[in-house]
């Protein structure tokens, strides 16, 4: 039985220290981010954060982002495989990959061009913070004694990321995966609204998506995905030892390039990334959403992603989802 699945970068990663130095000019003149889904996610935090970093350290000229919700994303996608626009980046994540194996849409990685996975989020469980919840514990014996009236939200699709995510947890606590009542929201943001509303009782999101509205105590992080407590969210347990054993997933987030964008191009993206790691300005957007500092350019990126489809696939097969 898989117990553990880790969606993290592997030997490929890069592991970058910040504060190696400021960048030495201009890589880039101009990026057009591309968001496939709503304000207020994860995919939308990724791109807004890399841009402020971008800009302010003067690595590139100028950022201007465009959200495109539809289709779990496929809207986005076949967006830039349309336009071809060499000046554009579309933020992703484990989602495309997830969804691809769906048959969300029809496209996979494999019709862009993969640029660098660039960072990591962890996983979170989240109530409210009037909710008569205070633990995963009690989260847990609720859904033991009744899992439709355990609504877990998240800011994808059903059977995507986050309803993925939560029938782990769910699984490796010794629970039914199978029976999470999981509701859908278009993006993170929309998500935690309906956590706030009371419209869910509980929210599977990205920790970097939570971690601000825990600071101001208008939430409540149950668990997070990881082996090892955050150095962020110290006070916070990892869903391994509040009961889920074995749970770490981390959610990569990183850009893609239309097809057939010239080497060039791509080495010019690729070399602005790398040095935003060594600006000020990326260390305050990194500590700001908790994010993990993940380099992983070019082929070792298409690599990753690769073996990500196979490692996915079976885990989802395993929960019933594929």
């Amino acid at each position: 039985m898989l117990k553990t699945f880790t969606a993290a970068f592997a030997a490929s990663a890069i592991m970058l220290a910040a504060g190696a130095g400021a960048a030495s000019a201009q890589t880039v003149d101009e990026i057009k981010f591309l968001i496939p889904g709503g304000a207020g996610g994860g995919w939308d935090g990724t791109a807004r954060g890399t841009g402020e970093a971008l800009t302010k350290s003067g690595i590139v000229g100028s950022a201007s982002y465009e959200n495109m919700s539809g289709g779990g994303g496929g809207k986005a996608i076949a967006h830039i495989i349309e336009t071809k626009d060499h000046d554009t980046l579309m933020v992703n994540s484990t989602p495309i990959v997830i969804r691809s194996l769906q048959k969300v849409f029809p496209q996979s990685f494999r019709d862009l061009t993969p640029i660098a996975g660039t960072i990591g989020d962890y996983g979170a469980m989240v109530v409210g913070k009037d909710s008569d919840i205070t633990d995963l514990a009690g989260l847990l014996a609720a859904y033991k004694a009744d899992p439709s009236s355990v609504a877990i939200g998240g800011g994808s699709v059903a059977g995507g990321m986050d309803h993925l995510i939560a029938a782990l947890v769910m699984k490796n606590a010794g629970e039914n995966p199978t029976e999470v009542k999981y509701i859908p929201y278009d993006a993170g943001g929309k998500a935690m609204a309906g956590l706030l509303s009371g419209e869910i009782k509980a929210l599977m999101t990205g920790f970097g998506e939570a971690i601000e509205l825990a600071r101001q105590g208008e939430v409540k992080v149950l668990c997070v995905t990881s082996m090892e407590r955050l150095a962020a969210a110290l006070d916070t347990p990892t869903c391994d030892e509040a009961g889920s054993k074995g749970t770490n997933f981390v959610n990569w987030r990183g850009f893609f390039a239309a097809p057939g964008l010239p080497d060039d191009k791509k080495a010019a993206f690729v070399a602005a990334l790398e040095k935003m790691y060594a600006t000020p300005e990326w260390v305050a957007v990194r500590d700001r959403n908790g994010w993990v500092e993940i380099f992983n350019p070019g082929a070792d990126f298409t690599a990753f992603l690769e073996q990500q489809e196979e490692e996915v696939g079976g885990l989802m097969k395993e929960l019933g989802f594929l």
